[in-house]
């Protein structure tokens, strides 16, 4: 068993490389279909993913302007030239032999992705480069053999290698999410995990506190969620430790994670770069690109998640909220909206009401309404400023918005929830909870300095007004009453 103890003893270091498919409308080299989301199997190809004998690349024009929005996403440069190589190593679900990728000269530089902890910390994972590369086939295994489906094959993708500067579980965990993020808001990809359209492998080693050099790593692959990532670099780091302990050595291999037993397991021993006989691709010619038309596509790019943390500061809402509102920037636009309209407060309530009050059956309503109507949470945020709703109310009325048209007074006069903050008319009935025999001990101990009771005569008062009247001025007229007594 590996305690806490042994653990201590030991450095893990991750780095992720994350492939992102590029959602263009066809592949990066033919014009076959490039969305094979719930398509017959080999339905979406053409002879040129065939690899049929005279089919030459044609490279694909949106990919590359794709790319290039990842790059600014990812804080890299962007190669003025870069070139296409082929990788001969055997994919059976890629007919022609071999993979068109990018390895000496990438369109992507080195980059800087800033990663926020849910404690509010943060930590730096430096990005090595990213490529430009096609997807291979899937294959299906049914026993003794299996079966090939190249709906996949030449998908657009890029690659994105970090630096191993990545020190824990949770961290992994962090980067991957980040990334998603980065990439989704930038439109480079649909990030659809359940379909692959982001997959991540992780590579864990793991090394005494202190070495001078890392340990030997295993690559664990194609991760499609973030808890897989978190929970399969955890699984390596306790399987390397046991394995040192017993004086046993780890070997270099790339291994898959079984979701079903939460473990991961050995498919192959780690091949070099030079077992995959790069070679320059000399059908198709390089990118070429000059300042004018990188800075041009890049100024295409949506606000990325930076800009709603740095602005919602003021809002000093906690990190879980943060990270739940950019879990959908539709969501973040319009809370950056509400903001920018109402200010502050209704910004701060609103956020509070989306992340409590949407579950995930209702996150597609809640961004079609907060695409199409913010304004209406604007006015109900206004409406509790100025106590004509309650919070209870406020929500009741939220939950409304999601679903219907109406305005937020519309469903508050419909449904009897404007809230009475008129001095004379809550007056009354504060005096009528006063008079009253039940409220006689508590009046006293209110007179005696027990300042708790006057909870419970509030909530007599709301009882009395049938929840209508504003707490708030419930209280202040009981305390006047209770002084001039």
């Amino acid at each position: 068993m590996i305690t806490d103890e042994i653990l201590d003893k030991y450095d893990m270091t991750i780095g992720i490389e994350c492939h992102v498919q590029l959602s263009t409308t066809t592949k990066l080299f033919s014009g076959a279909d490039n969305d094979a989301r719930d398509k017959s199997p080999n339905s979406v190809v053409s002879p040129i993913d065939f690899g049929l004998p005279g089919m030459l690349p044609v490279l694909n024009h949106d990919a590359v302007k794709l790319a290039i929005k990842a790059g600014l996403a990812l804080g890299s440069e962007i190669a003025h030239i870069s070139r296409f190589d082929r990788k001969h190593y055997f994919y059976p679900d890629l007919p022609k032999g071999y993979q068109t990728t990018q390895m000496y000269q990438p369109i992507i530089g080195a980059g800087l992705v800033n990663v926020p902890r849910e404690d509010d910390s943060s930590f730096d994972v430096r990005i090595h480069h990213a490529h430009m590369e096609e997807d291979a086939g899937k294959l299906t295994h049914y026993g003794d053999y299996s079966l090939v489906d190249l709906n996949r094959a030449g998908t657009p993708l890029i690659e994105i290698v970090s630096e191993p500067d990545i020190h824990s579980a949770a961290d992994a965990k962090a980067f991957a999410t980040e990334l998603y993020r980065l990439m989704t808001y930038a439109g480079v990809t649909n990030g659809d995990l359940y379909h692959g359209n982001m997959r991540f492998d992780v590579n864990v080693s793991v090394a005494l506190k202190g070495a001078s050099e890392l340990g030997i790593r295993a690559e664990v692959k194609n991760l499609n969620s973030f808890r897989s990532v978190e929970r399969a670099a955890d699984f390596e780091l306790r399987r390397q430790i046991e394995r040192l302990e017993k004086g046993e050595r780890i070997v270099q291999e790339t291994r898959g994670w079984d979701e079903a037993k939460q473990k991961t397991n050995s498919q192959r021993s780690k091949e070099d770069a030079q077992d995959y006989r790069y070679m320059p691709d000399a059908d198709i010619p390089p990118i070429v690109l000059n300042d004018d038309e990188i800075r041009e596509i890049q100024a295409t790019v949506p606000v990325l998640p930076s800009f709603y943390r740095q602005k919602w500061q003021p809002l000093k809402l906690d990190s879980t909220v943060v990270n739940a509102l950019l879990a959908s920037q539709d969501i973040a636009k319009g809370i950056q909206y509400i903001f920018e309209k109402g200010g502050e407060n209704a910004a701060r309530r609103n956020a509070q009401w989306f992340v409590s009050s949407v579950g995930p059956d209702d996150s597609g309503l809640a961004v079609a309404a907060i695409q199409f109507l913010p304004e209406r949470f604007v006015e109900l945020a206004q409406m509790v400023d100025a106590n004509e709703l309650s919070s209870t109310a406020a929500k009741t009325i939220f939950s409304e918005l999601l679903t219907g048209a109406k305005s937020p007074r519309q469903v508050a006069e419909e449904k009897n929830l404007l809230q009475v903050s008129d001095d004379d008319a809550i007056l009354q009935i504060v005096d009528e909870v006063l008079a009253d025999a039940g409220s006689a001990k508590a009046v006293e101990d209110l007179k005696n300095g027990n300042d708790k009771v006057i909870g419970f005569l509030v909530g007599q008062v709301m009882k009395k007004s049938f929840g209508k009247a504003n707490p708030e001025l419930a209280k202040k007229l009981i305390r006047e009453r209770i002084v001039q007594n």
